[in-house]
């Protein structure tokens, strides 16, 4: 296949080494420097795009990616706010758009376990659900992109929490779900659902010990994506 990398920081660097081992050809990767070389790239050389650049980037480059008819793989966070208008650009061209918040297959499995863990919680009222994340001190943005879908898969399956909300040294509210974050070097990724009560905790944790798992599951997402159209995901991809 035919890559473009689309953000050439740490992940861009080591997808770009995976894709390469695995007998993958890199069109050419895109950063802040030159990204005006984007124009300059013939897209029908072109089967899909990997994009791991920063939130300020990555709609920017999804735009480009589903106007030009590139199959676009997204990892970037932070940008979910702005997610109706690259639906809509997406659907308008027939195009296709594959966003997850985290590639690893360990992490999908872990979401669907806090879905499950939820559903068992909901009577129990005397436990109290929260989320925490940790992650290394590059990264933008606060909470992850994971933490935020596993407060999302928690609240829709737990009938106890209405939001999430990013808890900064105050208490939430009794149907509001606290979510912290925390930046400490070097730590690839560590996310923690705890449901918590006066006799006993319940926690459920994964921890990520590199970034090897991101990127090899966003190649292996971008080797089948081509000939699908739509918004897809981890679901899709995995058949969960």
């Amino acid at each position: 296949m035919n890559i473009l990398i689309l953000g050439y920081g740490k992940m861009g660097k080591i997808i770009t080494r995976i894709a390469e081992e695995r007998g993958h050809q890199i069109v050419a990767k895109i950063n802040i420097e030159n990204v005006a070389d984007l124009e300059k790239l013939d897209t029908s050389q072109i089967d899909v795009a990997i994009e791991f650049s920063q939130p300020d980037a990555a709609v920017g480059n999804m735009e480009w990616c589903l106007k030009k008819g590139v199959p676009v793989v997204v990892g970037t966070t932070g940008w979910l706010d702005q997610k109706e208008q690259v639906s809509a650009l997406c659907r308008l061209n027939n195009g296709t758009l594959f966003h997850a918040s985290n590639f690893s297959i360990g992490v999908n499995i872990f979401f669907k376990v806090n879905a499950y863990l939820a559903r068992m919680m909901q009577d129990q009222k005397g436990y109290r659900a929260s989320i925490e994340e940790i992650h290394h001190t590059e990264k933008k943005d606060a909470p992850s992109g994971t933490a935020i879908s596993l407060a999302e898969g928690l609240i829709e399956s737990n009938a106890n929490y209405k939001k999430w909300e990013l808890q900064e040294g105050k208490p939430v509210a009794e149907n509001t779900l606290a979510v912290s974050s925390k930046r400490i070097d070097p730590a690839p990724g560590t996310h923690i659902v705890r449901y918590r009560s006066e006799i006993d905790d319940i926690t459920i944790q994964h921890e990520a010990h590199s970034r090897e798992g991101f990127a090899l599951g966003a190649v292996k997402v971008a080797e089948w994506l081509p000939g699908k159209k739509g918004i897809l995901s981890m679901n899709d991809f995995l058949d969960f």
